[in-house]
């Protein structure tokens, strides 16, 4: 593999997303299936206790995104996490990550298609779901061939719908608890029913402790913005703002939709056969309502794929700029579109419709587990490169950071031990371990590429301009 931009075939990435648009693909990538659908199996693990685990596993994804936050400040470039490991940590690091990253966008494009198939059954039983991902997969091919602007618009349009959705839902929630509307068990409705099916703790401390292998696939993704610094508009204002206000917006979005929820219907009589947020309007009788959201889950999974292969391919394109991915990987469109990595993604979404189509029982719940291994590894590497960073500030006497971590170095440590425990318990849990014996499968296979195709400047750390010069001052 040989830089592309050594051959002058990189025609650029074009600086054509804005604040908004970023916010948005964020949110777009990380709200998705992972709470319209995905919520159903954490409540089922841990009861209404879930809750916590999705306040301390959004704690944990702040310091991450804070963590990459102040890499992308220092270091604004395409292909972003993947880069900064190269140069922090070692170049394979970097090829790990990068291709884990795509493997992992892959990964959760596919559980969002595969939900479509599962969402389109509401009204069309009879027909196979594997149609129906294959439709979405050229309809999400299309849009991402669009220069990035059109792409961060159509983007910012698909996730305010169901972020409007989730208010509304709240809302709507909440005046049901207060007003009854003449629904039957209003009564039993409220905070009290967090208490009133086993405790607040219905499965024990256990329960909580496996729901994490769960909780952390809903949070993936959010890494994405990182991956933008190549095509955002003033980088070091833009994702400082968007890091800052993604994850507590995620956080709040879980935390209370998912606590509106159980308040209505007990957690007990939330099952994996309907998304909970169809369930509740269904057991009040708002038939029509229910109808109506299964509109908005699928164009929540819609939105979620197309920022999910919008970053593998970016992340591809900054791959092959580093000479660890094929050089074609790096050629833009006229429109500053990576044409190349977009297919590539696109055929790798056609194997998921071929999972669809042999394994239509399994596909959903392995492609979770599988994508919470990629996910947390991503996390973990980012964490890695940014322990790494610090420590060449302090070395080199570099400016301090503009935009620094919080808690450092104690909330990174702690951030690193608790992502590497969510890692353990995916061993530990019987359901998810075989997610586990793949993904190091699949870092021993990437091992193994990166021995036999990777040559010249791939194997060499890339230097890396750093925006806070000029150098002189104590490091933060």
């Amino acid at each position: 593999m040989v830089s592309a931009d050594e051959h002058g075939e990189n025609a650029g990435l074009k600086r054509g997303l804005t604040a908004r648009h970023i916010r948005f693909m964020a949110l777009g990538s990380a709200i998705g299936t992972g709470l319209f659908m995905g919520s159903s199996e954490s409540i089922q693990a841990a009861g209404p206790a879930v809750l916590l685990a999705y306040i301390i596993g959004g704690a944990a994804v702040f310091m991450v995104m804070r963590a990459l936050g102040e890499l992308v400040v220092r270091h604004p470039v395409s292909g972003s996490f993947g880069q900064y490991a190269s140069r922090y940590i070692h170049p394979f690091a970097g090829f790990l990550v990068g291709w884990t990253f795509a493997f992992e966008m892959v990964l959760v494009a596919v559980f969002d298609a595969t939900a479509i198939g599962v969402y389109m059954g509401f009204w069309f039983p009879e027909v196979p779901r594997w149609i129906w991902v294959l439709a979405v997969v050229f309809f999400i091919a299309a849009i991402n061939m669009i220069g990035v602007k059109v792409f961060g618009e159509l983007e910012f349009w698909f996730a305010l719908i169901k972020i409007v959705t989730i208010i509304a839902l709240i809302a709507s929630g909440i005046a049901i608890i207060i007003f009854g509307f003449g629904i039957a068990d209003h009564d039993h409705m409220g905070p009290q029913a967090l208490f009133d099916h086993g405790g607040f703790f219905p499965n024990g401390i256990w329960g909580l402790l496996t729901s994490f292998t769960i909780v952390m696939f809903a949070f993936g993704g959010v890494e994405i913005i990182g991956v933008t610094a190549g095509e955002a508009q003033n980088p070091k204002k833009v994702i400082p703002a968007a890091i800052n206000s993604v994850p507590v917006r995620i956080l709040l979005f879980y935390v209370l939709t998912l606590g509106v929820i159980m308040c209505i219907l007990p957690w007990n009589q939330i099952t994996s056969d309907v998304s909970p947020f169809v369930a509740i309007f269904d057991s009040v009788g708002f038939t029509a309502a229910a109808a109506v959201l299964q509109v908005v889950l699928i164009t929540a999974a819609l939105s979620a794929m197309n920022a999910d292969i919008y970053g593998a391919g970016r992340m591809l394109h900054g791959l092959a700029e580093q000479g660890q991915a094929p050089r074609s990987f790096a050629r833009t469109s006229r429109n500053g579109v990576p044409v190349m990595t977009v297919i590539t993604m696109v055929v790798a979404l056609l194997v998921g419709v071929l999972l669809n189509y042999l394994y239509p029982d399994l596909a959903l719940f392995l492609l979770g587990a599988l994508a919470t291994f990629a996910t947390l590894l991503v996390w973990l590497v980012i964490l890695a490169a940014h322990l790494r960073m610090k420590r060449a500030i302090t070395r080199e006497n570099r400016l301090p950071s503009e935009f620094p971590v919080p808690l450092w170095p104690l909330g990174s440590w702690l951030t690193v031990a608790f992502i590497l425990f969510v890692l353990v318990m995916v061993g530990i849990v019987p359901d998810s371990r075989p997610a586990l014996w793949v993904g190091l499968l699949w870092a021993l296979a990437l091992w193994l590429c990166y021995l036999a195709f990777v040559r010249g400047d791939g194997r060499r750390p890339h230097e890396l301009s750093d925006r806070t010069e000029p150098m002189g001052s104590s490091a933060n």
